[in-house]
């Protein structure tokens, strides 16, 4: 038998994971910049980095569980709604499951027979499926979208951190920089081929964002070095 794989069935944890390790590198790095610009010294760099790293990966994953949970809290009252509908009408859910074929272009009568036996198979699961776009591949998983989510930031976290360990001397500013643009890129990258998309635009906007942030933190170390020194 012939299998597709589609990006889709991926969806879950792929968005946890990117996310994560995209908030990793981008947060690490424009915080170890930003110490080092207002002229930290490297224990206190690494102390720093190495805290952000556990809080971010700490939060990240309450974040995200509570996020998905909450989705998933949101399709159970979905799919006990839709439980009493069907069986307190289950002749106007039909009808609705019909107009919901045809508007999908099949003819009244050959609508009318597909709802017919999808109801008699499976009503709920045809229901959440076609009139509420609950799948398995899309329900909410919270403890799998938590994990991902710290332990991709863990690792991007971990990234930028390294370079604390490579330069200690004034141009780890921008070091740190050059090299988490870098894995951003990567990271994009990777990202753009799980999802089986074109890469030029994930490359582009994942590098194009942490600049920006990593600049910004730059500049507003330096000047309060400047100003606090």
């Amino acid at each position: 038998m012939h299998e597709e794989t589609h990006a889709v069935t991926r969806i879950g944890w792929l968005r946890a994971a990117i996310l994560g390790a995209n908030d990793g590198i981008v947060s690490t790095a424009s915080l170890i910049a930003g110490v080092a610009a207002a002229g930290a010294s490297s224990s206190s760099i690494l102390v720093t980095g190495t805290a952000g790293l556990v809080a971010g990966a700490m939060s990240m994953a309450a974040g995200e569980y509570v996020s998905v949970s909450s989705q998933g809290d949101a399709e159970k009252a979905d799919v006990e709604l839709e439980k009493r509908h069907l069986a307190a009408d289950p002749e106007f859910e039909l009808e609705e499951l019909t107009q919901i074929y045809e508007q999908r272009g099949l003819d009244r009568a050959l609508a009318e027979q597909v709802a017919v036996q999808l109801t008699a198979h499976d009503a709920l699961d045809t229901h959440l499926r076609d009139e509420l776009g609950m799948t398995d591949a899309a329900i909410a998983r919270p403890g799998q979208a938590a994990v991902a989510s710290a332990a991709s930031f863990s690792v991007g976290a971990a990234l930028p951190l390294a370079m604390v360990l490579v330069d200690r001397g004034e141009s780890l500013p921008f070091t740190v920089s050059a090299a988490s643009l870098i894995f951003l890129a990567i990271l994009g990258a990777l990202g753009a081929r799980v999802g089986q998309a074109p890469m030029l635009r994930p490359v582009v906007r994942v590098t194009f964002w942490g600049a920006m942030a990593m600049a910004a933190t730059i500049a507003i170390g330096s000047l309060l070095g400047t100003t606090v020194g």
